[in-house]
């Protein structure tokens, strides 16, 4: 298979399974993570997902430039793009709960974008970032150049897309785009801790939060905190905002239960 996915006490961890490619990503694999997202998407006893890369050189390389489907013109590429974005997840607005990328190496191309489209983002030391489209003549049309020019500085971003070139994760984390910085040994440690943290929180606010942060993006805040979103709705009357509140009282920890 070219995705492993498995969920173990409300985490689902998906990896890339592709590492004498350096996990780059063609037709089957793409199909593989759609249906992956979605599995997810339809699971309430997930509450936060960590997405990888297998091998310890590459997170992902971006599309497998071997593939066939590579042989499209760029105008055949853009029209059968998945509206989803690479990978199914750079783009989508339907996982409505935490998503870490472990980014273990190389986050180039439709990798980064796929960074992109993750809420926490955890690298160690040697892992490399780029939208590297420009330098094989194409352009990063899943995100990569819309998203990363709302993230950081105009010169920051534009300084990464008209090169092409790969940036340092101590590089991507001063401009913002990466949470946390380790060595390699230690970045299942730091990835388990932002782990734990996720899973302290309310799987029914968090949920609230993800929705207000993909469907308000165009709205004023005042706008926003008006819209009656579904997961909103929920947390607001769910049994996890009652045991929030009495756990708070009774000074001891709080059993989720998600609904």
């Amino acid at each position: 298979m070219s995705v492993h996915f498995e969920v173990r006490e409300h985490v689902a961890r998906v990896t890339i399974d592709r590492p004498e490619v350096l996990n780059a990503v063609d037709d089957r694999t793409h199909r593989a993570l759609v249906e992956t997202w979605e599995r997810i998407e339809a699971d309430r006893d997930v509450r936060v997902v960590v997405v990888t890369g297998a091998g310890e050189k590459a997170f992902c390389v971006g599309a497998d430039m071997s593939a066939a489907a590579v042989g499209k013109t760029g105008l055949e590429y853009w029209a059968a793009l998945d509206p989803d974005g690479f990978g199914g997840l750079s783009l989508r607005t339907t996982l409505d709960v935490p998503v870490i990328a472990r980014v273990n190496g190389y986050a180039l191309g439709g990798g980064m974008e796929m960074v992109l489209g993750c809420d926490i983002v955890v690298a160690a030391e040697h892992a490399q970032f780029g939208l590297t489209e420009p330098r094989v003549g194409r352009v990063a049309l899943d995100g990569g150049v819309t998203q990363l020019v709302r993230r950081v500085p105009y010169n920051q971003a534009m300084g990464l897309l008209l090169t092409g070139r790969r940036a340092r994760a101590a590089e991507l984390e001063r401009m913002g785009l990466v949470n946390e910085v380790v060595p390699a040994a230690e970045l299942d440690a730091a990835v388990d801790r932002w782990v734990a943290d996720v899973l302290a929180c309310s799987p029914s606010s968090l949920r609230a939060v993800k929705q207000m942060v993909q469907r308000t993006a165009h709205l004023s805040s005042q706008e926003a905190r008006a819209v009656r979103l579904p997961a909103l709705m929920e947390a607001l009357d769910s049994e996890d905002s009652k045991e929030g509140v009495l756990a708070f009282q009774e000074k001891r920890k709080p059993v989720w239960k998600g609904q």
